[in-house]
């Protein structure tokens, strides 16, 4: 799990690709640190395990399912990506849950300066995604955990701070560049419970019980309203 917290901006050192497969090597120097064979790095939002480390870069693999799913297939030697390392059980819990669990890419439709802030338009490629997309809710963007100002057709707009755009990737990004999204997991559960039972619910088995779900009559039977 992660916070959407970057720790450092790293720079691709090499891309190796067979299809829709890929290694990657990082250039990298904080998130190296007491690195272990198997850890999870957050690479521009992508929970990826490292394969192979030494003080100054690490290697990562790519399956199909993340290469389709995510712009990590655009990523050159030289491109820059934000780095972070999976969160510490003693750590301060600074941004959200993130779990590296991307749901979509979406495209900048526009870049423009707020005195002392810069505000990106987003549109999702996926639509559906706008269901949990809320004004003063929680995204994380390329791994990055921000706050989403607001909403308005297909398009959702942050605000960034000069310190978050000189720390990230942001700063390189322009518009009609992509971006990794991922939607606050809190969401997904709460539309996963509700839905339970009802013949929708996502990824269930065939054999679970049948249940009424949640809803009005329920919450006032059990003394919630």
């Amino acid at each position: 799990m992660f916070t959407g917290l970057v720790e450092e901006v790293g720079a691709i050192k090499s891309v190796q690709s067979k299809g829709e497969a890929m290694v990657i090597g990082i250039k990298a120097s904080t998130v190296t640190q007491g690195m272990k064979l198997g850890d999870s790095v957050a690479v521009n939002g992508v929970c990826l395990t490292a394969t192979h480390f030494d003080g100054s870069s690490f290697t990562v693999d790519v399956m199909p399912q993340t290469f389709r799913s995510t712009n990590l297939s655009q990523l050159r030697s030289g491109s820059k990506v934000n780095l972070e390392r999976a969160m510490a059980a003693d750590g301060r819990f600074g941004g959200h849950i993130v779990q590296g669990h991307v749901d979509g890419v979406g495209t900048i439709t526009g870049v423009r300066q707020d005195q002392n802030a810069v505000v990106y338009e987003i549109s999702p490629a996926e639509k559906s995604l706008f269901k949990y997309i809320i004004p003063k809710g929680s995204i994380t963007i390329d791994g990055i955990s921000l706050t989403v100002v607001r909403t308005e057709g297909h398009r959702f707009s942050v605000s960034i701070i000069p310190h978050t755009l000189a720390e990230t990737v942001l700063a390189y990004k322009r518009q009609g560049d992509t971006i990794n999204l991922e939607c606050d997991i809190l969401g997904k559960y709460v539309e996963h419970l509700l839905a339970f039972g009802k013949g929708n619910n996502r990824g269930g088995s065939d054999d679970q019980s049948p249940s009424p779900g949640i809803d009005m009559p329920f919450l006032m039977k059990n003394g919630f309203v």
